[in-house]
């Protein structure tokens, strides 16, 4: 009988043996979870007759450090929840390793080929679809108008009102007039880009002049020529009236501070529709110091090609393009599980789902139970490699211990052999 509990327990730290030596092989694989052996006493009727390894418990819930990696379509998860994967077969997988691509086939996939689960979005929409597979946009997208110039600065009260006559800027109708006035015709010029309908990408410059310690003039130019030039109805130039705290005041404002300066350009000749925009001061202001320009940008782009794509720590897929523009084209899903350790192992990163698991709930990044994402990084495993080595001498002693009772019974045996 000595022999079998001894050899009972010899098999079952072989088996625990197993365990610890996988936990510490897999010690730097990104989203292990490390298992433990859980042994039980075995009793024929109430005689005791040794002890077997009667179940494995992989620590699921209990997170790994982050790893930075600073690869844009890597991704861990801060808390709880699961990235879901669907496989050739239609399985759908849960892991907790964000390591992303994008394949042939334009679908967002994991480093094993597993198609990403998640919300579609297709611009210029931002609402997220249905959950499915993840495609990113290719190719090209056309050109967008520009509609809007926002243009904030800070248009010093220092200045003193230039004396000099301001030559309107004109390419189109007397090429012999300056591109550029004179320096001391004005106090400041600033240039921002559009775009029209075909993409083509034009100039829009403006030259401030000051009047008066209350007013600033603005001559707006398109293209080297004073949009005056291009049609006597556009106006230009336009004064911009401040009160005595340096706000704008005239004319008056729908709000504090507002202003736009509405433009229209005829661009028939270039084969684009007319170019319509606005010129948007609010917030600008008239005040002692430096001229500071603090918003100078517009809306539009021209047409480009698909460059890249990346993820967001709000799980947002972004695909760049070669225009400088971003799409957001959907969203990472995770799911949660109201018992996530009932989940069933298919390797020793991935689980599936059972009835025992619960239901998964899925939503997006940092929504209800799920954990928010860090884009640029990976979780590494959660092995404790102190606690798994102190945990192999346990087990070698336990083996030794054993091995001995083996060892004493042969012993035995042979001194009752001897004296029979």
């Amino acid at each position: 009988m000595s022999f079998d509990i001894a050899l009972s327990g010899i098999q079952a730290i072989n088996e625990q043996l197993d365990t610890i030596s996988n936990n510490i092989a897999n010690a730097n694989t990104y989203g292990f979870k490390s298992s433990r052996a859980n042994f039980s006493a075995m009793y024929a009727g109430t005689t005791p007759v040794g002890t077997q390894v009667t179940s494995m418990t992989q620590s699921i819930g209990l997170n790994g450090g982050i790893l930075n990696t600073g690869r844009t379509m890597d991704a861990s998860i801060n808390g709880r929840g699961f990235f879901a994967v669907k496989d050739g077969t239609g399985q759908v997988n849960y892991t907790r390793v964000g390591i992303f691509n994008k394949d042939v086939n334009d679908m967002v996939v994991d480093a094993n080929g597993r198609k990403v689960q998640g919300y579609s979005i297709t611009p210029p929409s931002t609402v997220p679809g249905p959950l499915g597979d993840l495609k990113i946009r290719t190719g090209l997208i056309d050109a967008s108008p520009t509609t809007n110039v926002k243009f904030t600065a800070n248009l010093s009260k220092d200045w003193i009102p230039p004396t000099a006559t301001f030559d309107l800027p004109d390419v189109v109708t007397d090429p012999t007039i300056p591109v550029v006035p004179t320096p001391d015709s004005y106090n400041m010029t600033k240039t921002s880009l559009v775009y029209d309908s075909r993409g083509t990408q034009h100039s829009v410059t403006q030259y401030f002049r000051a009047l008066s310690a209350t007013q600033v003039r603005v001559y707006t130019a398109f293209d080297g020529t004073d949009i005056s030039v291009l049609d006597a109805a556009l106006p230009s130039p336009i004064d911009i009236t401040f009160g005595t705290d340096g706000q704008i005041a005239y004319p008056a404002p729908p709000a504090p501070q507002e202003l736009k300066n509405p433009i229209t350009i005829d661009l028939s000749a270039q084969g684009a529709l007319n170019l319509v925009f606005d010129v948007d001061y609010t917030g600008t202001t008239y005040q002692a110091g430096d001229a500071v320009t603090s918003t100078n940008e517009a809306d539009g782009y021209s047409a480009g090609a698909y460059v890249g794509v990346e993820l967001q720590d709000d799980g947002g897929v972004i695909a760049k393009y070669s225009n400088g523009q971003r799409q957001r084209v959907g969203i990472v899903a995770l799911a949660t599980f109201s018992n996530e350790e009932a989940l069933t192992s298919t390797d020793n990163t991935s689980w599936i789902a059972t009835s025992a698991a619960g239901t998964p709930n899925f939503s997006e990044p940092g929504v209800g139970l799920a954990g928010t994402l860090s884009a640029t990084t990976l979780e590494g495993s959660n092995v404790d490699i102190t606690a798994e080595l102190v945990g192999l001498m346990t087990s070698q002693r336990n083996y030794q211990a054993n091995s001995k009772v083996i060892t004493t019974e042969n012993q035995m045996l042979q001194s009752l052999m001897q004296a029979m």
